[in-house]
């Protein structure tokens, strides 16, 4: 049983390795899809510690390498294929390549972060990875199936894009108190802003589609920065 969470973890690995397969075979949506399944196993994986109190060193590390494959390298090749696939300027081809390594690059950071901050296991502090990288592919799943005028205004002006791009790389490193998403119980209390952030997903895809997506991180951001005194209050009971 205590191997339990590695496994899902090595599914969130795989999974993060294929994504960058469909990238380079040039099929960005399956890749997109394969991140957010990556998403779903790193859910778990944490879910299924806590619950079986399955923690050890081998499966801190292995998340974090597993997180830099799927949330950090995957969607920084996204980053990269869908801006030459949008662009045949040589000059915004280089531009893509140094922001997708920037992406990629902070995306490191902070998970190595992550991983030396006690603190984080109550607040967050700056944007999580799974986060960061659901904020990328939305754009790219609402590309493939959307026409709607915003997602078309990014595709037509590429500095949107590479302004988007640093912004969500520069919140992952930055101290930005952030809901923690992780569910050590299912009681309401204590969880409020986990199920508003949970409704509100599940809103946004019912009712816009793949478009939804790409409504979930800016509202995570808006929540937590609404949840702030809360989320001050956290972290000085944990320094």
């Amino acid at each position: 049983m205590r191997h339990i969470p590695n496994m899902i973890t090595s599914l969130n690995l795989a999974s993060g390795f294929l994504s960058i397969i469909f990238i380079i075979k040039g099929n960005t949506a399956a890749a997109c899809w394969l991140v957010l399944a990556a998403m779903v196993f790193d859910f778990l994986d944490g879910f299924a510690s806590r619950i079986l109190n399955a923690y050890s060193d081998l499966g801190k590390e292995l998340d974090s390498l597993a997180d830099v494959v799927s949330f950090g390298v995957a969607p920084g090749i996204i980053i990269y294929s869908t801006g030459i696939f949008f662009s045949d300027n040589n000059v915004y081809s280089i531009i893509y390549a140094v922001i997708s390594a920037f992406y990629a690059v902070c995306a490191g950071l902070r998970l190595a972060k992550f991983n030396i901050d006690t603190s984080q296991s109550v607040v967050f502090r700056g944007l999580p990875t799974p986060a960061a990288a659901l904020s990328v592919i939305s754009l790219c799943l609402a590309a493939a199936y959307s026409d709607n005028f915003f997602v078309t205004l990014f595709t037509k002006y590429q500095f949107l894009t590479i302004f988007f791009v640093i912004i969500v790389s520069l919140l992952m490193v930055s101290n930005l108190p952030m809901i923690s998403l992780k569910i050590k119980n299912l009681k309401i209390k204590g969880n409020e802003a986990r199920y508003i952030m949970a409704a509100l997903s599940i809103i946004f895809v019912a009712v816009f589609g793949a478009r939804g997506f790409a409504l979930i991180i800016p509202a995570y951001i808006i929540l937590s920065l609404a949840w702030a005194p809360f989320l001050k209050n956290e972290i000085s009971r944990h320094p």
